[in-house]
């Protein structure tokens, strides 16, 4: 639910009225705090970086860069979530200064 029109569906906005479920107004530029799409962009990076030719090789670089990343990058990603948060709320949904 971040409020950009491609993401949001009527159907599920009125079940969620009618059902009285609370949700966070969120604005729709805000940079994205799933810890996912970090790990997502880690990986892309490190795919992209070896520049794969075709389809077979990217496959094959995905597998080999998604072993390598380390289960406490992952934790950290979510550690830092309060600490990301606390900011896109500082800077009003605009993006985080690092």
């Amino acid at each position: 639910m971040d409020n950009d029109p491609k993401h949001t569906s009527k159907v599920v906005a009125k079940w969620l009225k009618d059902n009285k479920v609370k949700v966070l107004e969120w604005p729709s530029q805000s940079p994205d705090l799933n810890p996912i799409e970090n790990l997502w962009a880690e990986l892309k990076k490190h795919v992209r970086a070896r520049r794969p030719t075709n389809l077979t090789q990217l496959h094959q670089l995905c597998q080999e860069e998604w072993a390598k990343i380390h289960p406490t990058y992952c934790g950290k990603l979510v550690e830092g979530y309060l600490k990301r948060f606390t900011q896109v709320k500082q800077f009003k949904g605009n993006a985080i200064k690092y």
